[in-house]
């Protein structure tokens, strides 16, 4: 369950209080799919194709006329409607489509659905690969910028005590200008890591559509330490589900089917189609109360539609060097995007598992022994630095490795790897 308070959006630091909103990724998920406008509006794309089938089922309207004359040269009238003299004609016709024309426009348009909801999928696909890594970002970030607050908030005490021992002429100006120095390095840091934080925050809250003055704190509900997580998949599946599963590969298939299917159309439109009609003409013909059939079929001497036809060719062509392309490429960024998981999940699990909760008791002796002047101020600050540059790297490396198998997750498809 989601957990909305007004409270501080976090502990490193921020001085305004700001209301929370606290998710698991999978509630993150279900705000999405449920709100998210641009999924909303892909949509309609998709309900705006169904109704071009509607419109290709359609057959011509019927043509009607109806003529009457406007002056009699015999009784000198304009319009004459009567009985014996009156003229009036009227006629009507329907065009016939030949060749099937009208089943291959309704079966284009039938791929434009199928388009159009291949489309939506992998739109799916794309923001929802970005809500789960914009997810681990803001967690993880958050992490680092604790370290920078607990550091912070140490140094500043550290700084409060100097001032007061200079004051009373214990101990020289620079030292309370080099912890001033280091302290002022680290706040200036902080805020950049706040700002990258805020922005993906923006992003983040605009794909859930959240309210922008929340700020969002992430629940992680998983632990990857010591898991071998690549093992539980072989690279074929992962190669074949990329085949399978990807919309923008269907996408090019069906634009490929699509262009097939247009050339048959071009090469139907250029067969006449036929026109049937029916004529009544009271006396304007060779004999009085005329009643004719008629049929009108256009040559096709110079118009065979033979733009068309070589377009349609060229398109399919153009359309299959698309798809070619497009296997080779998620070939190739499936293999690049492995290979970079796999070593960042053997880098991590080389990690002793220890190490974080070692080095944090570490830093905590660290600053008792130099508050009893077992260390020197340099030395202290060393170790500061070392801690922090170590907790950021390690931060970074758990986002990283997470980040590669939502990228292989993102590249086959398929969510293999669901944490």
């Amino acid at each position: 369950m989601m957990n909305i308070n007004s409270s501080y959006a976090r502990d490193d630091g921020y001085a305004n209080e700001r209301d929370t909103l606290s998710v698991t990724l999978k509630e993150a998920e279900d705000l999405f799919i449920k709100n998210n406008l641009s999924l909303i509006a892909s949509r309609y794309s998709i309900d705006q194709a169904k109704a071009q089938v509607i419109t290709a089922r359609l057959f011509e309207n019927p043509q009607l006329g109806y003529e009457t004359g406007l002056y009699n040269t015999g009784t000198k009238k304009f319009f004459d409607m009567s009985k014996e003299n009156g003229q009036r004609a009227a006629n009507i016709s329907q065009l016939f489509q030949t060749a099937g024309k009208r089943n291959k426009n309704i079966q284009l348009a039938k791929i434009n659905v199928q388009q159009a909801e291949y489309q939506f999928f992998d739109l799916l696909r794309t923001l929802k690969y970005t809500l789960r890594t914009d997810f681990y970002k803001i967690y993880y970030q958050e992490q680092s910028a604790k370290v920078y607050a607990k550091e912070i908030s140490s140094l500043s005490k550290t700084l409060s005590g100097f001032q007061q021992q200079y004051a009373k002429e214990n101990i020289a100006l620079k030292e309370v200008l080099r912890i001033q120095s280091q302290l002022y390095t680290l706040q200036s840091e902080l805020n950049e890591l706040k700002d990258g934080i805020d922005d993906v925050q923006s992003e983040f809250k605009l794909l859930i559509r959240t309210d922008a003055k929340k700020y969002i704190v992430p629940r992680l509900e998983f632990n990857l330490d010591g898991k071998n997580v690549l093992q539980q998949v072989t690279y074929k599946n992962l190669l074949d589900s990329a085949y399978n599963n990807r919309y923008d590969l269907k996408v090019a298939h069906s634009a490929v089917d699509y262009s097939k299917l247009n050339l048959r159309l071009q090469k139907s439109m250029a067969m006449p189609d036929v026109t049937l009609s029916v004529t009544y003409d009271k006396q304007g013909s060779y004999i009085r109360h005329y009643t004719g059939l008629g049929i009108s079929i256009p040559l096709p001497l110079f118009n065979r539609n033979q733009g068309n036809i070589r377009q349609a060719k060229i398109a399919i062509d153009a359309d299959q060097l698309a798809l070619t392309q497009q296997e080779e490429q998620i070939q190739s960024d499936l293999d690049n995007s492995y290979q970079s998981a796999d070593r960042l999940e053997r880098l991590y699990n080389s990690f002793d598992p220890a190490f974080k909760t070692d080095f944090n008791h570490l830093i905590e002796e660290v600053f008792k022994n130099y508050q009893k002047h077992n260390i020197s101020l340099l030395e202290f600050l060393d170790f500061y630095d070392s801690y922090k540059t170590n907790t950021l790297q390690l931060n970074n490396l758990q986002l990283n490795r997470i980040s590669s198998l939502e990228q292989l997750n993102y590249i086959t498809g398929t969510q293999f790897f669901n944490q």
